[in-house]
């Protein structure tokens, strides 16, 4: 473990030296796991401003698919692994995530919420964040650039829907999209704000996300364009040893050419 990114500390997968069966269904689940774990934002949110309790129990649902589906998750790479507390303990993450939202499910159904379980949905929220940004790890490179702008869009476009939902005060997708662009970019012109108490959470997450997103997006942009200088670099050195390969075969033609005429020589 101590070899591992600090970024990755208790979300690290199965060990590189596990059994092959576990690391290939870990690579498997990974993009169903990553789209499960979003299903905890919009069963927050149904369940913050829920205005009837049908939709109040729709995020119940949601939030009963993800902590069923991490739990079988668990236990299957349990069940795999060769080293099961090796990894329990590169990702304990997963089961905090995974008791959280088993919780939240039960205590959504008691009630308002107080300000003890406001803390522990926060933290759970931290903890989902940190770990959809663990998914996507693998889009931190050059060929990730392409994807990572889509999800910006996408986490754009998103939300602005969920400040129109939101917000009594929004009046149409448009302003919510704008709300949301200033709110992530923290550009806070203060046309446009939100007022309730569950767009105020939801804004805290959307800076979060913004600064992560749009800092994703610059940094790959700006690494794309290094990348290329990069390679056209190394295409020149390319050409350039090729040259002198070319050059040093040449000589070594030449030398060999008049150490024969000396020895021919009478």
């Amino acid at each position: 473990m101590l070899n591992e990114p600090i970024f990755l500390f208790g979300m690290a997968g199965p060990s590189p030296h596990d059994n092959p069966r576990t690391l290939s269904w870990k690579a498997r689940l990974h993009w169903p796991m990553f789209f499960i774990t979003l299903l905890t934002i919009p069963a927050f949110y149904l369940e913050l401003a829920a205005p009837t309790p049908a939709i109040g129990n729709a995020g119940r649902a949601l939030y009963g698919i993800v902590a069923l589906a991490y739990a079988a998750h668990l236990i299957m790479m349990l069940a795999l692994s060769h080293a099961r507390t090796v990894y329990l303990r590169r990702n304990w993450v997963d089961v905090l995530v995974m008791l959280g939202v088993a919780l939240s499910q039960v205590a959504g159904s008691l009630g308002a919420w107080s300000g003890v379980e406001w803390v522990l949905r926060m933290t759970l929220a931290a903890l989902v964040l940190l770990r959809l940004m663990g998914y996507l790890r693998g889009l931190f490179t050059l060929k990730g650039v392409i994807p990572i702008v889509f999800i910006g869009i996408a986490t754009l476009m998103m939300s602005g829907a969920g400040f129109y939902w939101l917000e009594p005060g929004i009046h149409s997708y448009a302003d919510g999209l704008w709300l949301a662009f200033t709110t992530g970019a923290t550009v806070g012109y203060g046309d446009v704000v939100p007022r309730t108490a569950a767009g105020k959470v939801f804004a805290v997450f959307v800076v979060l996300l913004g600064y992560a997103i749009f800092s994703l997006v610059t940094a790959s942009i700006a690494a794309f364009f290094m990348g290329e200088d990069e390679r056209q670099l190394r295409r020149e050195m390319h050409h350039d040893v090729r040259e002198l390969r070319g050059e040093i075969e040449a000589l070594r033609a030449e030398l060999r050419a008049s150490e024969t005429g000396r020895k021919s020589a009478p």
